[in-house]
């Protein structure tokens, strides 16, 4: 018997995977309003040139879900998106979506074409009734250009949209150049998407994660320890691959939820990754669990190199991190070429192990 997104959160609580939220639970009869649209609709055709012989059957309104970090907007969007039995769907970073949209603009620019946002959305268009972004935020004027058009072109071929953001439409791109071009987008927001306000006073991975032990060594005796934590985290979510399109390439972090990443030090570090990839990740994630950090030295020189710069991005972008390591910070590079510059990455780690990191990350 199907279930609805409330009877699926109820019976998470019971099972201790979630901790209930009045605020979270107020959220799920909207979605599964546009729950039940797209399972009834969700074989209509839809393209950019659907609507020119029949009349499109429009969708409901979708929905800006916002709120402060840690609330559980990506959790509840997550449920919806899972529980949502149509295949056209996709959930995704919003960073990572625009990186796409970049790189195929890019990509079709060389094939001469004219406009080269239409094949992008045309190719979007075909397999995608629900389109899930998490985390919206607009930082650079090259996407505040593109992002209406791309925008209008999703809402006249009918596609549901749901979006997280820590912030009110009207504060996106604030104070950002040339805002007024941006301004159209935001009334567009406001008329295609219901705006909610996930108002839950608790930021849960701050609580969660307040006073807690954030660094683990040895490594191999922290695994349960590890997995609890991704577990109250995540809201015992299995996590999918979070690809980040970068300069061309696809930096993927095999395991993320909930704005939660989990990699090993050997997935990130012993890949041939540098700084534009560590920003990325830095950018997309509010916390990282990094398993498996080795005694470093001469001998993987590279990784180490690798790591530093990792820390660096991390620490920077005010990223909570959860790791386990062969050693304390301090005697994790001990000696050979690297091992007196790593004394400020050691300095680092130990900062971002207290309890108050990270509460303050502009959002």
């Amino acid at each position: 018997m199907r279930q609805t997104l409330t009877e699926i959160y109820e019976a998470r609580v019971a099972e201790g995977a979630l901790r209930p939220d009045p605020a979270q639970l107020a959220v799920l009869p909207e979605l599964e309003t546009l729950r039940a649209w797209l399972e009834q609709n969700a074989e209509r055709k839809v393209g950019l040139f659907a609507g020119l012989f029949a009349r499109p059957q429009m969708p409901p309104k979708g929905l800006y879900l916002w709120g402060g970090v840690g609330r559980g907007k990506s959790m509840v969007m997550d449920l919806f998106t899972e529980a949502t039995e149509i295949t056209k769907k996709r959930r995704v970073h919003f960073h990572a979506f625009m990186q796409e949209v970049h790189h195929g603009m890019h990509e079709a620019r060389k094939q001469g074409v004219e406009d080269a946002l239409a094949p992008v959305a045309e190719k979007l268009l075909k397999d995608i009734r629900l389109l899930a972004f998490d985390e919206m935020q607009i930082t650079d004027i090259t996407d505040a250009m593109i992002v209406g058009r791309l925008f209008e072109k999703l809402f006249a071929a009918g596609v549901v949209i749901v979006t997280t953001s820590n912030r009110l439409p009207e504060h996106l791109y604030l104070n950002g150049l040339n805002r007024e071009v941006f301004l159209p987008f935001i009334a567009m927001l406001n008329d295609k998407l219901k705006v909610i306000e996930l108002k839950s006073p608790t930021d849960y991975r701050q609580q969660r994660l307040t006073g807690a032990q954030v660094y683990f060594h040895p490594a191999g005796a922290a695994r349960g320890e590890i997995n609890a934590i991704w577990s109250d985290l995540t809201g015992a979510a299995e996590g999918k691959p979070l690809i980040l399109p970068v300069n061309g390439r696809q930096v993927e972090l095999p395991r993320f939820a909930n704005g939660v990443a989990r990699a090993s030090f050997w997935e990130l570090c012993a890949k041939p990754l540098g700084a534009a990839d560590f920003l990325a990740i830095a950018q997309a994630v509010r916390v990282l669990i990094l398993e498996d950090i080795p005694q470093l030295s001469a001998t993987n020189y590279n990784e180490a190199k690798r790591f530093v710069t990792l820390i660096d991005a991390l620490y920077e972008a005010k990223v909570k991190l959860i790791c386990s390591a062969a050693d304390a910070p301090e005697r994790l590079y001990i000696e050979g070429t690297g091992s007196f510059e790593f004394e400020r990455t050691a300095s680092r780690l130990r900062e971002m192990q207290d309890a108050a990191w990270g509460a303050d990350r502009e959002v």
